[in-house]
């Protein structure tokens, strides 16, 4: 940074840090990126953004930065901030169109209506019919106790590690080499310890239950 960069990534925070400590300097910032943006403006974030926002961005300006947010979803709120920031005749790109959502045309969904306690048995025979003894299956949980208890559950067959976030950094990637590898079958993993997972040929994915 101090030899001068063209590109910064960072968390709102550590930005906020260097900004404060004066290792960084925005004002000649010509591009400005916030990825997630219903998320970051919504966990608490907001202000951090704002306050490094504030740094790069004049009022009225012609000479601000370009701006480029990115969100899954788009509540009313994310765009009161995006005018905040863009100008006046900024243009939205709309991936999803009409559409409730955007899925591979290759994935078929299914729903299984089931009592809780019933889930387990339901998921193994999923399992077996979807998956067989080859083929690879992620299973996704709210919560690390969840995801503790289907891993070690009888009802699944396969072979079967769990993903989460009480899991050191080290044992995580032994977990998913051995997952990438075929040295088991299952992946039974938190919603949060999963993003941004690159693991190709999984011929099924299952949510425990419907994400919040």
């Amino acid at each position: 940074m101090r030899s001068g960069i063209d590109i910064l990534v960072g968390t709102p925070g550590r930005i906020k840090d260097h900004l404060q400590n004066g290792k960084l300097d925005l004002t000649k910032v010509k591009h400005v990126v916030l990825d997630e943006v219903d998320q970051m403006l919504d966990m608490g974030f907001a202000e951090q953004v704002e306050d490094i926002l504030r740094v790069a961005y004049k009022k009225d300006s012609e000479d601000n930065p370009q701006t480029l947010l990115f969100s899954a979803t788009c509540p009313h709120w994310v765009y009161d901030v995006a005018k905040k920031y863009m100008k006046s005749r900024y243009e939205q790109i709309d991936l999803i169109g009409k559409k409730t959502q955007k899925a591979a045309t290759t994935v078929e969904h299914l729903a299984i209506e089931c009592h809780w306690s019933q889930r387990a048995a339901v998921i193994g025979d999923v399992i077996q019919v979807y998956s067989g003894s080859h083929g690879r299956t992620i299973i996704f949980c709210e919560t690390k106790k969840e995801a503790n208890e289907l891993a070690l559950n009888a009802s699944i067959k396969q072979d079967c590690q769990s993903l989460h976030g009480d899991i050191p950094q080290k044992q995580r990637e032994i977990t998913l080499k051995g997952f990438r590898n075929g040295t088991f079958k299952v992946l039974v993993a938190t919603n949060v310890a999963a993003r941004g997972l690159d693991i190709p040929e999984v011929d099924l994915v299952v949510q425990s239950s419907p994400p919040k």
